[in-house]
């Protein structure tokens, strides 16, 4: 999960992987629109943070709001919701 949620500016994402793999984390709306990646690589096994800090792939700010994180990875993935409070 992430922490803090809801979050304002920044949240951290953390995320495990028990094997190597290529990994995609990317933020999602509630309409299902990409916003931003965070990680797009192949990563080795091992745990890892991440941190949004509520900006789409522009740089621009987001609006407050519900969004969606979706962690992939050797055709695993993991949704989890964030809350930004403005």
């Amino acid at each position: 999960q992430n922490y803090p949620n809801p979050f304002n500016p920044t949240t951290k994402i953390n995320y495990h992987l028990p094997n190597a793999g290529f990994v995609t984390l990317k933020v999602y709306d509630v309409l299902g629109k990409e916003i931003v990646t965070l990680v797009n690589e192949e990563k080795l096994a091992g745990t890892y943070e991440v941190i949004w800090n509520g900006k789409n792939n522009s740089g621009n700010n987001v609006s407050s709001g519900i969004y969606f994180a979706r962690i992939q990875a050797n055709q695993q993935f993991k949704n989890l919701k964030l809350m930004l409070l403005k």
